[in-house]
C-alpha cells in the first residue's frame, strides 16, 4: 500500500509538473501571441499630386499659385484634366514691367489674368515627346501656342523650357523660363 502511494504521488508530481511546465509555455506563447496580434495603423496612404499640388509645392511657382488662386482656377485645375500646363516661375513673373503682377492680381483684372493663365493651359496630356518643332497647339483661352526646337532646345513662343515632363494625377507641367502673353 505504501508503494501505491508512492507511486500515486510519483504520479501526481509528474502530472503536476507536466501541467505547470506545460501551461507556462501556453501563457508565454498566447502573451506573445496578443503582442504578436496587436494592429499597427497602416502607413496613410497619399493621394495622388495634381498639377496645382506640384505648383503648390514649388518654391519657384508660389507667383503662379496666387495668380491661379486668384483668377478662381485652383478648382478647374485640380479637375479630372487631363492638363499641360506651362508654368512660368516667380523669375519669369518679376521680368514682367514693374507692377504688371500687382495689377493683375487686382479684383478687377481677373478677366485679364484668366485669359494670361489659361494661355498657360493645353487639354491633354502632352509629354516633351510629343513636341514636334513647328507644332501649334491650341490653348484652353482659345488661342495658339507654337512650338520650336533648336539644338535640343524647346521653347514655348519664344520660352524656354527648363524642366519637362512634371507628371500630376491630371497632367503635366513643363516649367518655362517667361510668361506667355496672348495676342
Amino acid at each position: 500500500m505504501k508503494n501505491l502511494r508512492s507511486l500515486s504521488f510519483a504520479v501526481l508530481g509528474f502530472a503536476a509538473t507536466a501541467v505547470i511546465g506545460c501551461s507556462a509555455p501556453k501563457e508565454e506563447a498566447a502573451t506573445a501571441d496578443s503582442t504578436a496580434v496587436a494592429e499597427v495603423a497602416p502607413a496613410p496612404v497619399e493621394a495622388p499630386k495634381t498639377v496645382v499640388d506640384i505648383a503648390v509645392g514649388s518654391a519657384d511657382h508660389s507667383t503662379l499659385v496666387t495668380a491661379v488662386t486668384a483668377a478662381g482656377l485652383v478648382e478647374t485645375l485640380s479637375g479630372t484634366g487631363p492638363f499641360t500646363i506651362f508654368a512660368p516661375t516667380n523669375a519669369a513673373f518679376a521680368a514682367l514691367p514693374a507692377g504688371t503682377v500687382e495689377t493683375l492680381l487686382k479684383p478687377e483684372s481677373k478677366d485679364k489674368l484668366t485669359s494670361i493663365l489659361t494661355y498657360h493651359v493645353v487639354a491633354g496630356n502632352v509629354l516633351a515627346a510629343d513636341l514636334q518643332d513647328g507644332q501649334k497647339v491650341t490653348t484652353l483661352n482659345g488661342q495658339e501656342l507654337t512650338v520650336a526646337i533648336k539644338d535640343g532646345v524647346v521653347t514655348i513662343n519664344g520660352a524656354k523650357v527648363t524642366a519637362a515632363d512634371l507628371a500630376g494625377s491630371n497632367g503635366v507641367i513643363h516649367v518655362v523660363d517667361a510668361v506667355l502673353l496672348p495676342k
